[in-house]
């Protein structure tokens, strides 16, 4: 803290005249507002992982050179182990929809806030690619068979084996070969930019328009996984109705940018990242629920199931026979039915 006020002061001249906590999710930053005597604010962010402090600098700064919505970084300690950056204050996404959720009605005012977020995505996806430093990202850089390698055995260590439900291990890392090798297939030639963290939390809402944040983790990848991880959410609960107009309204912002996309194989494709993420999504409530007790990971697993037991009713893991039975299995453990 004391090193974040040094730089406030070195930067703006004068002391603010009140620094707020900000609420945690799953990161390990900390994040602080910072309010100057005449009331303008900006955000103060303590890391104590300098590497990722450097990511999420540089694609700012390269973002904000492609003028995408993104927080302006205002000045940074020489260790990098601190930074300021402009506010865009509490209005997340997720928040502005919490009524739309509980109720089931989704007004007008949400689901244009929705369209103007799924129109913004092809563009850090398309537009932050172009002149982007692969060295500067966070790695594994690229969503390779490697990667997608780490996600599944994410999953399975961190979620499956804590239920100590028996399988074959062996047979199931040959379905995760192969379902890696499917994924890295979906990608092709294409240098896009995957966000890999794109959900309504990350979204902010300043002045009716949407501002993205927490990108740090970003690589390079396909555009499907975006989509998917946005749209299915474990804790969003969008109507399959109003999920399919926003996979249209996203579509229409993708090809005015790049005209090729094959909008029928995008759209087959994508129900294999629907899985992916379910499956990587597990993984990360398993370590911040089970092993680092977060309330709001534990809360949101049900959800996360349903989707998944949704997924293999729709037969998405029909190609991967040990995995679809390891996870019919696992989708009927008690713990996770629901009281009637």
């Amino acid at each position: 803290m004391e090193k974040l006020l040094s730089l406030y002061i070195e930067t703006f001249g004068e002391q603010p005249s009140c620094i707020e906590p900000l609420a945690q999710a799953g990161s390990n930053r900390q994040y602080f507002r910072l309010t100057a005597p005449d009331g303008e604010t900006c955000v103060g962010v303590v890391g104590t992982n300098v590497t990722e402090n450097r990511s999420f600098i540089y694609l700012a700064r390269h973002f904000g050179e492609k003028g995408l919505p993104v927080p302006t970084i205002l000045a940074v300690t020489e260790d990098e182990s601190a930074y300021l950056q402009s506010d865009f204050g509490d209005r997340a996404l997720h928040d502005i929809l919490a009524h739309s959720r509980t109720s089931g009605v989704w007004g007008e005012a949400g689901v244009a806030l929705l369209k103007k977020t799924m129109r913004l995505l092809p563009r850090i996806q398309v537009l932050g690619a172009e002149g982007l430093d692969e060295t500067q990202l966070l790695p594994p850089t690229r969503f390779d068979r490697r990667a997608t390698m780490f996600d599944l055995n994410y999953f399975k260590y961190c979620f499956l084996k804590t239920t100590d439900m028996p399988f074959d291990e062996v047979a199931l890392e040959d379905d995760f070969e192969q379902m890696a090798a499917d994924l890295v297939a979906c990608g092709g030639e294409r240098t896009t930019f995957l966000y890999r963290d794109f959900q309504a939390r990350n979204v902010m809402i300043a002045d009716f328009e949407p501002n993205l944040i927490d990108f740090q983790g970003g690589r390079i990848g396909p555009l499907h996984y975006d989509v998917a991880s946005f749209l299915w959410q474990a804790s969003a609960g969008y109507p399959s109705e109003l999920r399919s107009s926003l996979i249209e309204e996203y579509l229409d912002a993708l090809t005015a940018i790049l005209p090729e996309v094959d909008r029928k194989k995008f759209r087959s494709e994508l129900q294999l990242f629907v899985f992916f993420r379910t499956l990587q999504v597990l993984g990360a409530y398993g370590l911040r629920g089970y092993f680092e007790r977060k309330p709001y990971f534990l809360n949101s697993i049900p959800a996360a199931i349903g989707n998944l037991r949704q997924l293999l009713t729709e037969g998405v893991a029909n190609n991967y026979p040990t995995l679809r039975n390891t996870l019919e299995r696992l989708v009927a453990l008690p713990q996770f039915q629901t009281p009637s």
